[in-house]
């Protein structure tokens, strides 16, 4: 099977994730990408019985095999200004987040 991913369309994943790298790194990294996706298409061309459907994990997760969901308990930090006191930056009890930088997308 042919790459899925051509060069222009890496560059431009590349791009749009704010990714740094050498050539070397992206190629191996984009010819990784396509064998992932070539193993996919292989397993996609398994045919399957008409009984038997397609799930996203193999295991079946009903109530009777599945722990019970446990109850929300709310149990308040003894000291709180201990958490805030890790923060690099804070003010007023609350941890102050950097801005993060990105661009209006077309």
């Amino acid at each position: 099977m042919k790459n899925i991913i051509d060069p222009e369309t890496f560059e431009h994943l590349v791009d749009l994730a704010a990714l740094e790298m050498d050539a070397e790194h992206g190629d191996y990294l984009r010819n990784e990408l396509n064998n992932q996706l070539n193993a996919i298409h292989e397993l996609e061309a398994i045919p399957l019985e008409g009984d038997i459907s397609v799930t996203p994990h193999g295991v079946p997760y009903t109530a009777a095999i599945s722990q019970p969901l446990r109850a929300d308990e709310w149990k308040p930090m003894e000291n709180p200004s201990e958490i805030i006191a890790q923060a690099p930056e804070s003010d007023y009890g609350f941890i102050i987040v950097p801005d993060i930088p990105h661009e209006k997308l077309d």
